[in-house]
């Protein structure tokens, strides 16, 4: 145990050395490692044992980590996880769900309806090289901050996929049949007829998008998550890339896949921010009803756009006063999402 321990900690001290950590790089392991095990980490050479190939592992691995930790995701803001245990989950949905009624002779079920609405995961890989010459010329410290890279690529994968969903919206189809922002979908009056409910402003600018983002267990995007990343090695001096290439492989799969959920929740638009278009998509989301005519619980809690749009989004939320000293009634509406993913 006392040697694992003193491997890693090498190993964390060339990490810590590569990205400027001074305490952690200053570290001596000398006292704790003999000159054989210090040739194992490529200090003096490393022989492709199995316990020299494991520390290797470790080593990546914790280099790989490192990287997967410095990432914060914001998928999360807009889109909910939905764990997946098969190659494609099937999502009924509703047009809405009516209010509690009183029970008064049968009950009245209320039917999922389930076409069209299925997510099929997809399976995503991330592949590092090893040349073998490094290992045996110690050169093993080279590969170490892109270990550390590879775990940020990894980490921000999801925020990619679903912040690069969420603008195509205009053109791409929810579960309803519709594209998830439009201007027809079925709504409902006061009196429970059906009617065109329109949740975009049209336009032709940067998108920006007024969300209710106040459950967690239901928002606009769907994250569906069947395998986490796994870092996975093929090291051994007998595979078939060892022999052929002379590479030991280092990769990492995930199978996952991003999707449009409830479109009631969101309201998208291209056109100019403002006071008067963020009016009319906040009364579009917030007016909304269910098919027994009742109000429907939907309240705008956020504005979300890139950065090209922050400048008026802020003079929408941020300024407490208008130009001609008036109060601004949108002050503080809802909070603000900027982020890099929308331009």
């Amino acid at each position: 145990m006392k040697r694992i321990l003193a491997i890693l900690l090498t190993l964390a001290a060339g990490l810590a050395a590569a990205f400027s950590v001074p305490a952690l790089a200053a570290t001596d392991v000398s006292v704790l490692l003999p000159a054989s095990d210090l040739s194992m980490i490529g200090l003096a050479g490393l022989t492709l044992t199995p316990a020299a190939l494991q520390s290797l592992q470790q080593g990546f691995n914790a280099a790989f980590k490192m990287g997967l930790g410095s990432v914060k995701p914001s998928w999360q803001q807009v889109a909910m996880l939905i764990p997946s245990s098969a190659k494609t989950e099937t999502y009924g949905w509703m047009k809405d769900l009516p209010g509690m009624r009183e029970w008064i002779g049968q009950r009245q079920i209320l039917n999922l309806e389930a076409a069209g609405a299925q997510l099929t995961n997809k399976h995503y890989e991330h592949t590092i090289g090893v040349n073998r010459n490094d290992i045996d010329d110690d050169q093993l410290g080279i590969y170490q901050p892109v270990f550390a890279l590879q775990g940020e690529v990894v980490a921000a994968h999801p925020d990619s996929l679903v912040w690069g969903l969420l603008p195509t919206g205009f053109a791409v189809n929810g579960f309803d049949g519709q594209y998830f922002f439009d201007t027809d979908h079925v709504g409902y009056t006061a009196a429970g007829a059906e009617a065109s409910w329109s949740n975009t402003g049209g336009g032709a600018g940067a998108p920006w998008f007024l969300m209710d983002l106040s459950r967690s267990f239901m928002k606009p995007l769907i994250f569906q998550e069947r395998k986490k990343a796994e870092f996975v090695p093929m090291n051994k001096s007998d595979d078939p890339n060892v022999f052929m290439e002379n590479k030991l492989l280092f990769g990492v799969d995930a199978r996952y896949v991003a999707g449009f959920g409830f479109h009631q929740l969101a309201y998208g638009s291209k056109a100019t921010l403002d006071a008067a278009s963020f009016t009319a998509a906040r009364l579009a989301i917030e007016t909304q009803r269910k098919p027994d005519g009742s109000p429907s619980p939907v309240l705008a809690t956020h504005l979300v756009c890139g950065p090209s749009r922050r400048a008026e989004a802020e003079a929408v939320l941020m300024k407490e006063f208008l130009a001609a000293g008036d109060s601004n009634t949108n002050y503080k509406a809802v909070n603000l999402i900027v982020s890099p993913w929308l331009g």
